[in-house]
């Protein structure tokens, strides 16, 4: 099989991996620890609408915890992969739904909080007391900018 990604489609992504960094990089004092409420969440949900866009969170991931407390293999290495994965499952379970942005966001912030606990508990945090709180705050995150995805869709088509 053949793959091929259309200009527009590398772009947008780009722009997505951009937006999510730089959103990170803004709110740095929410965007890390375990109490974590990171604001670039608010795009996830659009990968709903392109698998290609989960690649452009990893990326976002990765640039974005540049700027962390603690740059390592876990903030450089196995959250990125675990983004893409996220954003590919919620990508998919979406399209089950038509594409729904809802249904994006809650399965990529319920893998992203499982991710962001297990890493903590490498460090310390037992998963039982930041799991709950990192899957209330991306919960909230994403289905934020679910609303937000839903908003644009009534004026423009932006996928």
């Amino acid at each position: 099989m053949h793959l091929k990604i259309q200009t527009k489609d590398l772009a947008l992504t780009t722009i997505f991996a951009a937006l999510y960094a730089a959103l990170v990089i803004i709110f740095l004092p929410t965007s890390f620890l375990p109490q974590q409420f990171r604001v670039a969440g608010m795009l996830r949900p659009g990968i709903a609408k392109k698998w290609i866009l989960a690649f452009g969170y990893g990326i976002g991931v990765i640039v974005g915890n540049v700027f962390g407390q603690f740059v390592g293999p876990w903030d450089l290495i196995f959250m990125p992969v675990m983004s893409v994965v996220a954003g590919l499952v919620g990508y998919y379970v979406a399209k089950w739904f038509h594409n729904n942005y809802f249904v994006a966001g809650v399965v990529i912030a319920t893998i992203t909080s499982v991710s962001l606990s297990f890493m903590f508990s490498q460090f310390g945090t037992p998963m039982i007391t930041s799991l709950p709180l990192l899957f209330i705050a991306e919960q909230i995150v994403n289905i934020i900018g679910a609303f937000i995805f839903r908003l644009i869709d009534t004026r423009f088509k932006w996928w």
